[in-house]
């Protein structure tokens, strides 16, 4: 996909990577209804680019996304709010087949910590605080809060940050299961970078029928999702990369790995 200029986001590639970076500093990186639709837009382009495998988010070290943008919703009405549908770029970001790493510092609140969750992994600095303060201006969490933090977290847990509204640590987030894992402040890029090369070195189909496989198992029961995961797996038995994988194990070589 060729790079393309935007107002809110930066983007780049290197190798089969590609990188979505927030880019409104002035404002924290709040997330508005342009930038949302410029980020879903971008991920979109690199989901059909057979070029890239992985795809990383970021922001600033000072905030990865500090929230929505409040001034753009403090006039909504319940009607405005519905006819607009505000929420219609995070279900397209939802649909994104290829992996998805928040690499984040500072701030991720609100729906910074909802697109986070959106994301497949999170790597975060140790400056990241993660939360989700929309009741501090009488509203809830809009955008998954409720539920990926709950699926994330437990029910207690969930309860605690959200009716209090008080982030927690990167450390907290790590322990209680939140995030993939945390690193010095100034690691925390490079060191999505390096998770999202060494995945984006495997087998490009089987990684994406093994995240569908994974997050249809908060759709359906235990049984259905084994079923679901079986029918994966008979069906990369009809890709080239599973006969390069088998060979090159057998042959005792490196694979290379097409896509096919």
């Amino acid at each position: 996909m060729p790079e393309q200029s935007y107002e809110h986001i930066l983007t780049e590639t290197s190798g089969h990577v590609a990188l979505v970076r927030l880019n409104r500093p002035q404002a924290l990186n709040a997330l508005n209804a342009r930038l949302m639709d410029e980020v879903a837009g971008a991920l979109e382009g690199y989901d059909e680019d057979d070029a890239i495998r992985v795809i990383i988010i970021t922001g600033n070290e000072r905030a990865f996304a500090a929230g929505a943008d409040i001034k753009e919703m403090a006039g909504a009405t319940a009607i405005s709010m519905l006819q607009h549908t505000r929420f219609q770029q995070w279900e397209r970001i939802r649909k994104i087949r290829k992996p998805l790493i928040a690499a984040v510092s500072g701030f991720c609140l609100g729906g910074g910590n909802e697109l986070a969750m959106s994301c497949d992994l999170i790597v975060a600095a140790e400056s990241a605080r993660f939360g989700q303060p929309e009741i501090n201006i009488g509203v809830i969490p809009g955008a998954g809060g409720t539920q990926r933090l709950t699926h994330a977290l437990g029910k207690a847990r969930t309860m605690e940050i959200i009716l209090t509204g008080r982030p927690i640590t990167a450390r907290e987030a790590f322990t209680a299961g939140l995030i993939t894992k945390v690193v010095p402040n100034e690691a925390y890029l490079d060191e999505a970078k390096a998770l999202a090369a060494e995945i984006a070195s495997k087998p490009p189909i089987a990684i994406q029928l093994a995240k569908d496989a994974i997050l249809k198992s908060f759709d359906l029961s235990i049984e259905q999702g084994l079923d679901y995961e079986r029918k994966n797996f008979y069906l990369l038995f009809a890709s080239e990369d599973m006969r390069e994988g088998m060979a090159a194990f057998v042959e005792k070589r490196k694979p290379e790995f097409r896509g096919r």
